[in-house]
């Protein structure tokens, strides 16, 4: 049975910065790509950024680049989601994704996390 299973959120000031996790059970992580999304209230649910199993080779949606970092601990079986400089307008429900391809983009996800709150106050 495949698990994805994120931590790290929480309620935070602006400013500050969270580190998000994802780990992946029941697949085999060093061949899944992993991508994280969020979703904010009322509103889709978007791509945030990916990383390739092959090369470690990053993508981020253009908002978050320099703020977000996505990162890969492959014999932890985890990913991650560095967040700097939070704002309110990061507040939203982040998931993540896994799947078998190699591009770095939002598409084509197989299994998915159940997602953490993360919550900016300013």
């Amino acid at each position: 049975q495949v698990q994805l299973v994120e931590s790290g959120g929480g309620l935070v000031q602006a400013g500050n910065s969270l580190r998000l996790s994802c780990l992946v059970s029941g697949r085999t992580f060093i061949r899944s790509t992993i991508g994280w999304f969020r979703q904010a209230p009322g509103k889709e649910r978007t791509f945030v950024a990916a990383i390739s199993w092959i090369g470690a080779t990053t993508s981020y949606v253009l908002s978050g680049k320099g703020r977000f970092t996505i990162s890969r601990d492959d014999p932890r079986d985890t990913a991650y989601l560095q967040i700097d400089n939070l704002k309110p307008e990061d507040t939203a429900v982040y998931y993540c994704a896994a799947k078998d391809t190699v591009e770095p983009n939002a598409n084509n996800y197989d299994d998915w996390g159940q997602g953490t709150q993360v919550t900016v106050v300013s």
